[in-house]
Protein backbone atom coordinates (compact mmCIF):
# COMPACT_ATOMS: atom_id res chain seq x y z
CA UNK A 1 0.00 0.00 0.00
CA UNK A 2 1.57 3.01 -0.98
CA UNK A 3 0.26 6.69 -0.52
CA UNK A 4 1.05 7.72 -4.04
CA UNK A 5 0.31 4.99 -5.82
CA UNK A 6 3.45 4.58 -7.88
CA UNK A 7 2.80 2.44 -11.25
CA UNK A 8 -1.02 2.97 -11.92
CA UNK A 9 -2.08 3.18 -14.64
CA UNK A 10 -3.41 6.67 -16.21
CA UNK A 11 -6.72 7.79 -14.90
CA UNK A 12 -8.61 6.18 -18.43
CA UNK A 13 -7.35 2.86 -17.96
CA UNK A 14 -7.99 2.62 -14.61
CA UNK A 15 -11.25 4.41 -14.54
CA UNK A 16 -12.45 1.52 -17.21
CA UNK A 17 -11.34 -1.61 -15.16
CA UNK A 18 -13.37 0.16 -12.29
CA UNK A 19 -16.95 1.25 -13.86
CA UNK A 20 -16.82 -2.74 -14.77
CA UNK A 21 -17.15 -3.75 -11.26
CA UNK A 22 -20.76 -3.72 -10.35
CA UNK A 23 -20.39 -3.89 -6.66
CA UNK A 24 -17.90 -1.17 -6.57
CA UNK A 25 -20.47 0.93 -8.05
CA UNK A 26 -23.02 -0.15 -6.20
CA UNK A 27 -21.46 0.38 -3.01
CA UNK A 28 -20.34 3.65 -3.78
CA UNK A 29 -23.82 5.34 -5.39
CA UNK A 30 -25.86 4.18 -2.09
CA UNK A 31 -22.22 5.94 0.43
CA UNK A 32 -22.35 9.29 -1.69
CA UNK A 33 -26.06 9.43 -2.16
CA UNK A 34 -26.50 9.44 1.10
CA UNK A 35 -24.01 11.32 2.69
CA UNK A 36 -24.61 14.00 0.01
CA UNK A 37 -28.27 14.13 0.86
CA UNK A 38 -27.72 14.85 4.66
CA UNK A 39 -25.31 17.58 4.00
CA UNK A 40 -27.58 19.24 1.95
CA UNK A 41 -29.96 19.28 4.92
CA UNK A 42 -27.86 19.90 7.17
CA UNK A 43 -26.07 22.50 5.51
CA UNK A 44 -29.96 24.66 4.98
CA UNK A 45 -30.17 24.93 8.45
CA UNK A 46 -27.82 27.73 8.39
CA UNK A 47 -29.37 31.26 6.62
CA UNK A 48 -25.70 32.32 7.00
CA UNK A 49 -24.24 29.13 4.95
CA UNK A 50 -23.07 31.85 1.85
CA UNK A 51 -21.39 34.47 4.45
CA UNK A 52 -19.61 31.62 6.35
CA UNK A 53 -18.50 30.14 2.59
CA UNK A 54 -16.79 33.34 1.50
CA UNK A 55 -15.55 33.69 5.15
CA UNK A 56 -13.50 30.81 4.77
CA UNK A 57 -12.27 31.22 1.67
CA UNK A 58 -11.12 34.96 2.66
CA UNK A 59 -9.15 33.61 5.40
CA UNK A 60 -7.57 31.09 3.55
CA UNK A 61 -6.47 33.77 0.76
CA UNK A 62 -5.35 35.69 3.56
CA UNK A 63 -3.08 33.30 5.23
CA UNK A 64 -1.64 31.44 1.89
CA UNK A 65 -0.22 35.25 0.80
CA UNK A 66 1.09 35.77 4.22
CA UNK A 67 2.36 32.03 4.43
CA UNK A 68 5.87 32.69 4.94
CA UNK A 69 5.05 35.09 8.13
CA UNK A 70 2.17 32.70 9.73
CA UNK A 71 4.54 29.72 9.51
CA UNK A 72 7.38 31.57 11.60
CA UNK A 73 4.79 32.48 13.97
CA UNK A 74 3.47 29.23 14.59
CA UNK A 75 6.57 27.68 14.93
CA UNK A 76 7.61 30.06 17.64
CA UNK A 77 4.39 29.34 19.52
CA UNK A 78 4.91 25.98 19.41
CA UNK A 79 7.96 25.70 20.81
CA UNK A 80 7.69 28.40 23.31
CA UNK A 81 5.01 25.86 23.94
CA UNK A 82 7.22 22.90 24.89
CA UNK A 83 7.20 21.49 21.58
CA UNK A 84 9.07 20.85 18.90
CA UNK A 85 9.26 21.96 15.24
CA UNK A 86 10.66 20.16 12.16
CA UNK A 87 10.72 20.87 8.63
CA UNK A 88 10.44 18.68 6.26
CA UNK A 89 11.06 20.04 2.18
CA UNK A 90 9.36 16.55 0.70
CA UNK A 91 8.22 13.03 1.65
CA UNK A 92 11.62 11.35 2.00
CA UNK A 93 12.90 13.75 4.53
CA UNK A 94 9.32 13.71 6.40
CA UNK A 95 9.86 9.81 6.77
CA UNK A 96 13.66 10.43 7.99
CA UNK A 97 12.60 12.81 10.45
CA UNK A 98 9.92 10.47 11.98
CA UNK A 99 11.48 7.19 11.70
CA UNK A 100 14.64 8.93 13.46
CA UNK A 101 12.15 10.54 16.20
CA UNK A 102 10.20 6.85 16.99
CA UNK A 103 13.61 5.22 17.15
CA UNK A 104 14.94 7.79 19.64
CA UNK A 105 12.13 6.51 22.04
CA UNK A 106 13.47 2.66 21.45
CA UNK A 107 9.83 1.68 20.44
CA UNK A 108 8.84 -0.32 17.45
CA UNK A 109 5.26 0.63 17.46
CA UNK A 110 3.15 3.40 16.98
CA UNK A 111 -0.71 3.69 16.69
CA UNK A 112 -1.94 6.56 14.32
CA UNK A 113 -5.00 8.51 14.00
CA UNK A 114 -6.36 9.45 10.40
CA UNK A 115 -3.84 11.63 8.90
CA UNK A 116 -4.06 11.99 4.66
CA UNK A 117 -0.42 13.92 4.66
CA UNK A 118 1.50 10.89 6.36
CA UNK A 119 -0.60 9.13 3.38
CA UNK A 120 0.66 11.03 1.00
CA UNK A 121 4.38 10.33 1.98
CA UNK A 122 4.16 6.51 2.50
CA UNK A 123 4.99 6.88 5.91
CA UNK A 124 3.63 3.82 7.46
CA UNK A 125 6.15 1.50 4.49
CA UNK A 126 8.68 3.83 5.50
CA UNK A 127 8.33 2.73 9.04
CA UNK A 128 7.90 -0.33 8.09
CA UNK A 129 11.14 -0.71 6.34
CA UNK A 130 12.44 0.55 9.88
CA UNK A 131 10.97 -2.27 11.71
CA UNK A 132 8.28 -0.29 12.93
CA UNK A 133 4.90 -1.08 13.01
CA UNK A 134 2.46 1.72 12.65
CA UNK A 135 -1.59 0.89 13.43
CA UNK A 136 -4.23 2.70 12.10
CA UNK A 137 -7.03 3.36 14.87
CA UNK A 138 -9.66 5.32 12.53
CA UNK A 139 -12.35 2.44 11.81
CA UNK A 140 -12.31 2.96 8.27
CA UNK A 141 -8.40 3.16 7.66
CA UNK A 142 -8.23 -0.11 10.32
CA UNK A 143 -9.99 -1.29 7.26
CA UNK A 144 -7.73 -0.51 4.65
CA UNK A 145 -4.97 -1.59 6.53
CA UNK A 146 -5.67 -5.36 7.19
CA UNK A 147 -7.21 -5.08 3.93
CA UNK A 148 -3.87 -4.44 2.02
CA UNK A 149 -5.63 -1.81 0.44
CA UNK A 150 -5.38 1.12 -0.63
CA UNK A 151 -7.95 4.26 0.87
CA UNK A 152 -10.61 4.97 -1.82
CA UNK A 153 -12.72 8.66 -0.02
CA UNK A 154 -11.36 11.69 1.94
CA UNK A 155 -13.57 11.23 4.62
CA UNK A 156 -14.21 7.40 4.10
CA UNK A 157 -11.41 5.55 3.10
CA UNK A 158 -13.25 2.39 2.66
CA UNK A 159 -16.43 3.85 1.50
CA UNK A 160 -15.57 1.07 -1.70
CA UNK A 161 -16.38 -2.23 0.79
CA UNK A 162 -19.62 -3.17 1.89
CA UNK A 163 -20.27 -4.63 5.54
CA UNK A 164 -19.98 -8.50 4.28
CA UNK A 165 -16.84 -7.74 3.06
CA UNK A 166 -15.97 -5.96 6.04
CA UNK A 167 -16.87 -9.20 8.34
CA UNK A 168 -14.42 -10.86 5.89
CA UNK A 169 -11.79 -9.15 6.08
CA UNK A 170 -11.50 -9.11 10.26
CA UNK A 171 -12.02 -12.41 10.26
CA UNK A 172 -9.25 -13.13 8.06
CA UNK A 173 -6.64 -10.34 9.32
CA UNK A 174 -7.12 -9.45 12.82
CA UNK A 175 -5.14 -12.34 14.61
CA UNK A 176 -2.26 -11.18 12.82
CA UNK A 177 -2.66 -7.83 13.64
CA UNK A 178 -3.44 -8.41 17.21
CA UNK A 179 -6.93 -9.60 18.89
CA UNK A 180 -8.58 -11.56 16.94
CA UNK A 181 -12.27 -11.50 15.82
CA UNK A 182 -14.63 -12.66 18.57
CA UNK A 183 -16.25 -15.96 17.09
CA UNK A 184 -19.42 -16.15 14.73
CA UNK A 185 -18.75 -12.44 13.66
CA UNK A 186 -21.55 -10.96 11.62
CA UNK A 187 -21.84 -8.75 9.48
CA UNK A 188 -24.08 -5.78 11.41
CA UNK A 189 -22.47 -2.68 12.37
CA UNK A 190 -22.84 -2.66 15.90
CA UNK A 191 -20.80 -6.17 16.42
CA UNK A 192 -18.09 -4.73 13.48
CA UNK A 193 -17.53 -1.44 15.61
CA UNK A 194 -17.43 -3.76 18.52
CA UNK A 195 -15.31 -6.09 17.07
CA UNK A 196 -12.75 -2.72 16.42
CA UNK A 197 -13.08 -1.67 19.30
CA UNK A 198 -12.03 -4.32 21.35
CA UNK A 199 -9.09 -5.20 18.42
CA UNK A 200 -7.57 -1.75 19.17
CA UNK A 201 -8.02 -1.16 22.82
CA UNK A 202 -5.15 -3.08 23.57
CA UNK A 203 -2.99 -0.72 21.30
CA UNK A 204 -4.00 2.11 22.95
CA UNK A 205 -3.14 1.04 26.47
CA UNK A 206 0.24 -0.28 25.11
CA UNK A 207 1.69 2.28 22.76
CA UNK A 208 4.00 4.80 24.05
CA UNK A 209 3.95 6.86 20.17
CA UNK A 210 1.00 8.23 18.45
CA UNK A 211 1.47 10.14 15.37
CA UNK A 212 -1.18 12.14 13.96
CA UNK A 213 -1.95 14.97 11.30
CA UNK A 214 -3.83 17.81 11.77
CA UNK A 215 -7.28 19.96 10.19
CA UNK A 216 -5.95 22.70 11.45
CA UNK A 217 -3.19 24.74 13.34
CA UNK A 218 -3.45 27.85 15.20
CA UNK A 219 -0.39 30.12 14.71
CA UNK A 220 -1.50 32.56 17.46
CA UNK A 221 -0.92 30.06 20.21
CA UNK A 222 0.61 26.80 18.69
CA UNK A 223 -2.41 25.17 18.76
CA UNK A 224 -3.25 22.11 16.59
CA UNK A 225 -6.85 20.65 16.43
CA UNK A 226 -8.20 17.15 15.24
CA UNK A 227 -11.78 16.69 14.26
CA UNK A 228 -13.05 13.48 14.18
CA UNK A 229 -16.20 11.19 14.79
CA UNK A 230 -15.16 8.10 16.58
CA UNK A 231 -12.70 8.85 19.51
CA UNK A 232 -9.79 6.88 18.52
CA UNK A 233 -8.32 10.22 17.61
CA UNK A 234 -8.85 11.69 21.27
CA UNK A 235 -7.32 8.19 22.66
CA UNK A 236 -3.95 8.81 20.14
CA UNK A 237 -3.78 12.36 21.40
CA UNK A 238 -3.83 11.60 25.29
CA UNK A 239 -2.67 7.90 25.78
CA UNK A 240 1.20 7.80 24.37
CA UNK A 241 3.78 9.68 25.99
CA UNK A 242 5.34 10.91 23.11
CA UNK A 243 3.09 12.66 20.41
CA UNK A 244 4.09 13.30 16.40
CA UNK A 245 2.01 15.38 14.25
CA UNK A 246 2.77 15.26 10.59
CA UNK A 247 1.03 18.68 8.85
CA UNK A 248 0.84 20.45 5.60
CA UNK A 249 2.30 23.85 5.71
CA UNK A 250 -1.69 25.16 4.17
CA UNK A 251 -3.34 24.20 7.60
CA UNK A 252 -2.66 27.21 9.63
CA UNK A 253 -5.02 29.83 10.54
CA UNK A 254 -4.29 33.06 11.98
CA UNK A 255 -6.19 33.20 15.08
CA UNK A 256 -8.15 30.97 17.32
CA UNK A 257 -11.37 32.98 16.14
CA UNK A 258 -10.52 31.99 12.68
CA UNK A 259 -11.72 28.60 14.21
CA UNK A 260 -15.56 29.27 14.69
CA UNK A 261 -16.33 29.52 10.86
CA UNK A 262 -14.35 26.19 10.24
CA UNK A 263 -15.74 24.27 12.95
CA UNK A 264 -19.14 25.18 11.07
CA UNK A 265 -18.82 24.49 7.76
CA UNK A 266 -16.49 21.43 8.17
CA UNK A 267 -18.93 18.73 10.04
CA UNK A 268 -21.86 20.01 7.79
CA UNK A 269 -19.58 19.63 4.57
CA UNK A 270 -17.96 16.50 5.86
CA UNK A 271 -20.02 14.16 7.79
CA UNK A 272 -23.62 16.60 7.66
CA UNK A 273 -23.28 17.04 11.57
CA UNK A 274 -23.84 20.30 13.07
CA UNK A 275 -20.58 19.85 15.66
CA UNK A 276 -18.27 17.04 15.12
CA UNK A 277 -17.82 14.69 18.24
CA UNK A 278 -14.47 15.25 19.38
CA UNK A 279 -12.85 18.48 18.43
CA UNK A 280 -9.31 17.85 19.92
CA UNK A 281 -6.56 20.69 20.74
CA UNK A 282 -3.07 20.74 22.35
CA UNK A 283 -0.77 23.37 22.44
CA UNK A 284 3.05 22.02 23.66
CA UNK A 285 3.46 19.33 26.56
CA UNK A 286 1.71 20.11 29.81
CA UNK A 287 2.96 18.46 32.83
CA UNK A 288 1.53 15.21 34.50
CA UNK A 289 -1.04 15.56 31.57
CA UNK A 290 -0.59 14.07 28.35
CA UNK A 291 2.36 13.47 25.75
CA UNK A 292 5.18 15.05 27.31
CA UNK A 293 7.08 15.21 24.30
CA UNK A 294 5.65 16.62 21.31
CA UNK A 295 7.13 17.16 17.21
CA UNK A 296 5.56 18.99 14.78
CA UNK A 297 6.41 17.64 11.40
CA UNK A 298 5.71 20.81 8.96
CA UNK A 299 5.50 19.32 5.20
CA UNK A 300 5.82 21.46 2.19
CA UNK A 301 5.85 18.29 -0.40
CA UNK A 302 5.13 20.85 -3.03
CA UNK A 303 3.11 22.75 -1.78
CA UNK A 304 5.38 25.95 -2.30
CA UNK A 305 5.14 25.08 -5.87
CA UNK A 306 1.39 25.45 -6.18
CA UNK A 307 1.70 28.55 -4.06
CA UNK A 308 3.68 29.94 -6.64
CA UNK A 309 0.50 29.45 -9.17
CA UNK A 310 -1.73 32.34 -9.16
CA UNK A 311 -4.54 30.34 -10.06
CA UNK A 312 -4.10 26.70 -8.62
CA UNK A 313 -2.86 27.73 -5.29
CA UNK A 314 -6.95 27.94 -4.51
CA UNK A 315 -6.64 23.80 -4.29
CA UNK A 316 -4.73 24.79 -1.05
CA UNK A 317 -7.47 26.22 0.56
CA UNK A 318 -9.25 22.73 0.85
CA UNK A 319 -10.31 21.30 4.69
CA UNK A 320 -10.39 17.85 3.56
CA UNK A 321 -14.23 17.54 4.07
CA UNK A 322 -14.96 15.64 0.58
CA UNK A 323 -17.87 17.63 -0.48
CA UNK A 324 -17.19 17.60 -4.19
CA UNK A 325 -16.41 13.36 -4.04
CA UNK A 326 -19.53 13.19 -2.92
CA UNK A 327 -21.41 15.10 -5.60
CA UNK A 328 -18.86 14.17 -8.61
CA UNK A 329 -20.45 11.56 -11.10
CA UNK A 330 -17.40 10.63 -12.63
CA UNK A 331 -15.86 9.75 -8.79
CA UNK A 332 -19.46 8.29 -7.90
CA UNK A 333 -18.85 5.57 -11.32
CA UNK A 334 -14.98 5.07 -10.84
CA UNK A 335 -14.18 5.36 -7.76
CA UNK A 336 -10.83 6.72 -5.79
CA UNK A 337 -8.56 4.28 -6.46
CA UNK A 338 -8.73 5.06 -10.32
CA UNK A 339 -7.43 8.24 -9.08
CA UNK A 340 -4.17 7.01 -8.02
CA UNK A 341 -3.84 9.33 -5.03
CA UNK A 342 -4.25 9.81 -1.89
CA UNK A 343 -6.38 12.20 -2.64
CA UNK A 344 -9.12 11.22 -4.86
CA UNK A 345 -12.60 12.56 -6.59
CA UNK A 346 -11.89 16.73 -8.06
CA UNK A 347 -10.06 18.10 -5.18
CA UNK A 348 -7.29 14.88 -6.18
CA UNK A 349 -7.62 16.27 -9.51
CA UNK A 350 -6.41 19.68 -9.23
CA UNK A 351 -4.10 18.80 -6.24
CA UNK A 352 -2.27 15.78 -6.85
CA UNK A 353 -0.89 17.33 -10.55
CA UNK A 354 0.52 19.91 -8.56
CA UNK A 355 2.32 18.49 -5.41
CA UNK A 356 3.62 16.18 -7.81
CA UNK A 357 3.88 17.53 -11.49
CA UNK A 358 2.91 16.16 -14.38
CA UNK A 359 5.06 13.97 -15.51
CA UNK A 360 3.39 11.15 -15.26
CA UNK A 361 0.76 9.27 -16.95
CA UNK A 362 -1.33 9.29 -14.42
CA UNK A 363 -0.79 12.58 -13.21
CA UNK A 364 -1.20 14.28 -16.73
CA UNK A 365 -4.90 12.33 -17.36
CA UNK A 366 -5.80 13.58 -13.69
CA UNK A 367 -7.47 17.00 -15.16
CA UNK A 368 -9.49 15.11 -17.43
CA UNK A 369 -11.25 13.24 -14.98
CA UNK A 370 -14.32 15.31 -14.91
CA UNK A 371 -17.21 16.48 -17.06
CA UNK A 372 -16.56 20.51 -15.38
CA UNK A 373 -20.28 20.10 -14.50
CA UNK A 374 -19.41 22.46 -11.67
CA UNK A 375 -21.18 20.51 -8.81
CA UNK A 376 -17.92 20.30 -7.20
CA UNK A 377 -17.47 24.19 -6.77
CA UNK A 378 -21.35 24.44 -5.63
CA UNK A 379 -20.63 22.26 -2.51
CA UNK A 380 -16.81 23.14 -1.88
CA UNK A 381 -16.84 25.23 1.97
CA UNK A 382 -14.44 27.69 0.67
CA UNK A 383 -15.27 27.97 -2.56
CA UNK A 384 -12.81 26.33 -4.60
CA UNK A 385 -13.05 27.11 -8.20
CA UNK A 386 -12.56 23.13 -9.00
CA UNK A 387 -13.30 23.22 -12.68
CA UNK A 388 -11.23 26.59 -13.53
CA UNK A 389 -8.46 24.80 -12.69
CA UNK A 390 -9.17 21.66 -14.15
CA UNK A 391 -9.16 24.00 -17.46
CA UNK A 392 -5.65 25.82 -16.30
CA UNK A 393 -4.27 22.07 -15.49
CA UNK A 394 -5.38 21.00 -18.96
CA UNK A 395 -3.93 23.82 -20.87
CA UNK A 396 -0.59 23.28 -19.09
CA UNK A 397 -0.70 19.26 -19.98
CA UNK A 398 -1.11 20.19 -23.54
CA UNK A 399 0.68 22.93 -23.80
CA UNK A 400 3.78 23.11 -21.25
CA UNK A 401 4.81 26.25 -20.15
CA UNK A 402 6.41 27.97 -17.18
CA UNK A 403 5.82 26.78 -13.79
CA UNK A 404 7.61 26.14 -10.70
CA UNK A 405 8.95 22.50 -9.57
CA UNK A 406 11.38 22.35 -6.66
CA UNK A 407 11.23 25.67 -5.88
CA UNK A 408 13.00 26.34 -9.04
CA UNK A 409 11.15 28.12 -12.50
CA UNK A 410 11.19 25.58 -14.86
CA UNK A 411 9.46 25.39 -18.62
CA UNK A 412 7.43 22.45 -18.84
CA UNK A 413 7.54 20.27 -22.19
CA UNK A 414 3.77 19.76 -23.34
CA UNK A 415 2.60 15.69 -22.63
CA UNK A 416 2.79 13.24 -25.48
CA UNK A 417 -0.53 12.05 -27.21
CA UNK A 418 -1.89 15.87 -27.48
CA UNK A 419 -0.16 16.99 -30.90
CA UNK A 420 -3.75 16.58 -32.73
CA UNK A 421 -5.54 18.38 -29.52
CA UNK A 422 -3.12 20.94 -30.32
CA UNK A 423 -3.33 21.41 -33.91
CA UNK A 424 -7.29 21.47 -33.71
CA UNK A 425 -6.51 24.29 -30.71
CA UNK A 426 -4.90 26.22 -32.98
CA UNK A 427 -6.83 25.92 -36.27
CA UNK A 428 -9.93 27.11 -33.84
CA UNK A 429 -7.91 30.20 -32.92
CA UNK A 430 -7.52 30.87 -36.54
CA UNK A 431 -10.94 30.69 -37.31
CA UNK A 432 -12.11 32.93 -34.85
CA UNK A 433 -10.08 35.34 -35.39
CA UNK A 434 -11.13 35.47 -39.25
CA UNK A 435 -14.52 35.82 -39.43
CA UNK A 436 -15.17 35.48 -43.13
CA UNK A 437 -13.13 32.10 -43.10
CA UNK A 438 -15.83 31.35 -40.06
CA UNK A 439 -18.67 32.10 -41.51
CA UNK A 440 -18.02 30.08 -44.87
CA UNK A 441 -16.91 26.77 -42.47
CA UNK A 442 -20.63 27.44 -40.94
CA UNK A 443 -22.25 27.75 -44.17
CA UNK A 444 -20.52 24.39 -45.55
CA UNK A 445 -21.20 22.55 -42.28
CA UNK A 446 -25.40 23.18 -42.22
CA UNK A 447 -25.15 22.33 -45.99
CA UNK A 448 -23.05 18.89 -46.02
CA UNK A 449 -24.82 17.93 -42.57
CA UNK A 450 -26.69 14.24 -44.22
CA UNK A 451 -22.99 13.65 -44.76
CA UNK A 452 -21.46 13.48 -41.60
CA UNK A 453 -20.62 10.33 -39.53
CA UNK A 454 -21.67 9.78 -36.43
CA UNK A 455 -18.30 9.24 -35.13
CA UNK A 456 -14.80 11.01 -35.71
CA UNK A 457 -12.16 9.69 -37.48
CA UNK A 458 -8.38 9.22 -36.11
CA UNK A 459 -8.02 10.44 -32.56
CA UNK A 460 -11.44 12.23 -32.68
CA UNK A 461 -12.61 8.58 -32.30
CA UNK A 462 -11.81 8.09 -28.54
CA UNK A 463 -14.16 11.15 -27.88
CA UNK A 464 -16.97 10.55 -30.11
CA UNK A 465 -16.79 6.44 -28.48
CA UNK A 466 -18.77 7.28 -25.74
CA UNK A 467 -20.56 10.43 -26.82
CA UNK A 468 -22.68 11.55 -29.43
CA UNK A 469 -21.73 14.29 -31.73
CA UNK A 470 -24.18 17.24 -31.79
CA UNK A 471 -26.48 17.73 -34.73
CA UNK A 472 -25.34 20.53 -36.88
CA UNK A 473 -28.55 23.18 -37.51
CA UNK A 474 -30.12 23.73 -40.90
CA UNK A 475 -28.07 27.08 -41.10
CA UNK A 476 -25.93 28.88 -38.70
CA UNK A 477 -27.13 31.31 -36.10
CA UNK A 478 -25.56 34.42 -38.11
CA UNK A 479 -27.91 33.46 -40.92
CA UNK A 480 -31.29 32.93 -39.33
CA UNK A 481 -30.38 36.50 -37.43
CA UNK A 482 -29.87 38.02 -40.39
CA UNK A 483 -32.74 36.29 -41.99
CA UNK A 484 -35.58 36.90 -39.29
CA UNK A 485 -33.71 40.66 -37.65
CA UNK A 486 -32.20 42.01 -40.62
CA UNK A 487 -29.29 42.13 -38.51
CA UNK A 488 -30.79 45.16 -36.23
CA UNK A 489 -31.81 44.86 -32.33
CA UNK A 490 -35.33 44.07 -31.90
CA UNK A 491 -37.79 46.20 -30.39
CA UNK A 492 -37.57 46.33 -26.04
Amino acid sequence: MSGTFVGMPAFPKAAHEAVANTTLRANLKHATHTIRDKRAKAVAELDDWALLREAGKQIKDHTLRHLDRYLVQLEESVTAAGGTVHWAADADEANRIVTRLVQETGESEVVKVKSMATQEIGLNEALEGAGIAAYETDLAELIVQLGHDRPSHILVPAIHRNRGEIRDIFQKEMGSWGRPAPEGLTDTPAELAEAARLHLREKFLRAKVGISGANFMVAESGTLVVVESEGNGRMCLTLPQTLISVVGIEKIVPTWRDLEVFLQTLPRSSTAERMNPYTSTWTGTTDTDGPQTFHLVLLDNGRTDTLADDVGRQALRCIRCSACLNVCPVYERAGGHAYGSVYPGPIGAILSPQLRGTASDIDASLPYASSLCGACYEVCPVAIDIPEVLVHLRERVVQGGPATRQGNKVVLKPAKGHAAERAAMRAARWAFTHPAALTAGQRLASRTRRLHPRTLPGPGRAWSATRDLPAVPAEPFRDWWQRTHGGKETDK
